[in-house]
């Protein structure tokens, strides 16, 4: 179950923060409505590490696909390409 809780609650702040654990974060509502969370920070790491994955995955297939409609590069194209724009 959520744990959700006013944003005044956080003048006990001790007592919020001890209700967050990995797996538990703490939800604060503002005028009614649900505005903030606290996490445990294994929890925010695991977070940042899932959108760095979901970052990569999407343009892996960004790059299959634009390989699939404008045909792929072979490698020496590619370091070609690359030396040409990069070294000076």
């Amino acid at each position: 179950m959520p744990n959700i809780k006013p944003v005044s609650d956080l003048r006990n702040y001790g007592e919020v923060l001890r209700d967050v654990a990995v797996g538990q974060p703490v939800f604060l509502t503002k005028n009614g409505h649900g505005r903030y969370a606290v996490l445990d920070m294994e929890e925010y790491r695991r977070y940042e590490e899932l959108l760095a994955r979901q970052k990569l995955l999407t343009e892996l297939e960004r790059g299959r696909r634009s390989g699939e409609e404008q045909g792929y590069l072979d490698a020496e194209d590619v370091f070609a390409e690359l030396g040409a724009r990069y070294d000076d």
